[in-house]
């Protein structure tokens, strides 16, 4: 369903350390990431995917929001006065296990983003 919580991003300076603290904190356990184990990893919890980043310490987690054409969404967050940030270096290493997605911002300067799921899922 469009619309729909898809994935949720936590930012964090270093992997290691962030996987230690959630897991101490909720039980979380974790798999590499959709890049690989040196871009993040993968948070193992029922009902929702989420994902963790290095090198983005301090920011608050990312909420990504499922779309079914990405590009079609991008255009009209455009047109609703929107804006979209340029596509990350490493998305393309993501896309076919993770899907396509981009980070965009409301009309009032909100950040949010945009995932469209690989083919099945």
């Amino acid at each position: 369903m469009t619309g729909e919580v898809s994935f949720i991003e936590f930012g964090v300076g270093e992997v290691e350390r962030g996987k230690t603290f959630y897991g101490e904190l909720f039980g979380w356990r974790f798999a590499p990431g959709p890049s690989g184990e040196q871009a993040g990893a993968s948070v193992e919890m029922p009902g929702m995917a989420a994902g963790m980043h290095p090198d983005d310490a301090g920011v608050w987690p990312y909420v990504f929001f499922r779309v079914g054409d990405l590009d079609t969404a991008v255009e009209r967050v455009q047109e609703l006065g929107g804006s979209v940030d340029p596509t990350p270096g490493d998305a393309a290493d993501a896309e076919a296990t993770f899907g396509r997605f981009r980070m965009c911002r409301d009309d009032q300067g909100s950040r949010f983003g945009l995932h469209q799921p690989p083919s099945g899922s």
